[in-house]
């Protein structure tokens, strides 16, 4: 379950982040720790994510914490990168992962095609399109359970 603070802690730290170039794309709050440990996932926009990146946003997020007041007891501050996630979901991912090797995994585990493997042309409202083998095969999106990076593994 979400800490109730999360949404306010997005919202003060979304502004925060962009001025910086960068992203929130999730926080946590972990309040079973003691002292409890808030943990904000960055991304930068322009180029991988690195420690100065977590720095500056610690830097520029802890000051506006403070003044804002919303955690009123002692806490612990960790920025992060959420590194490469395999699942692909955005808009955004489905763009920046043109080209690369997808398995798309079938939502319904009796139907006759379990998964497609191939390289990863687009994706609009209704449909995945692959690439295999030079051939174009289209998926409709509701019989997508998950489209998923498929590292180390060449065109089939």
């Amino acid at each position: 379950m979400t800490h109730p603070l999360i949404p306010q802690i997005i919202d003060l730290a979304t502004p925060v982040a962009e001025t910086l170039g960068l992203e929130v794309v999730g926080a946590v709050f972990h309040t079973n720790q003691n002292p409890p440990v808030l943990r904000i996932d960055i991304r930068n926009l322009q180029q991988d994510t690195g420690l100065a990146d977590c720095q500056r946003m610690s830097t520029a997020l802890e000051a506006e914490l403070e003044a804002s007041e919303i955690i009123p007891d002692a806490y612990v501050l960790e920025i992060s990168s959420p590194g490469i996630s395999r699942l692909l979901s955005s808009d955004r991912e489905f763009i920046t992962f043109k080209g690369f090797p997808v398995t798309v995994k079938a939502t319904e585990p009796d139907s006759r095609i379990k998964e497609w493997k191939g390289l990863l042309i687009s994706r609009d409202e209704t449909t995945v399109y692959l690439n295999q083998k030079g051939r174009q095969v289209k998926i409709p999106r509701p019989q997508i359970a998950k489209v998923e990076l498929d590292e180390g593994t060449k065109e089939r």
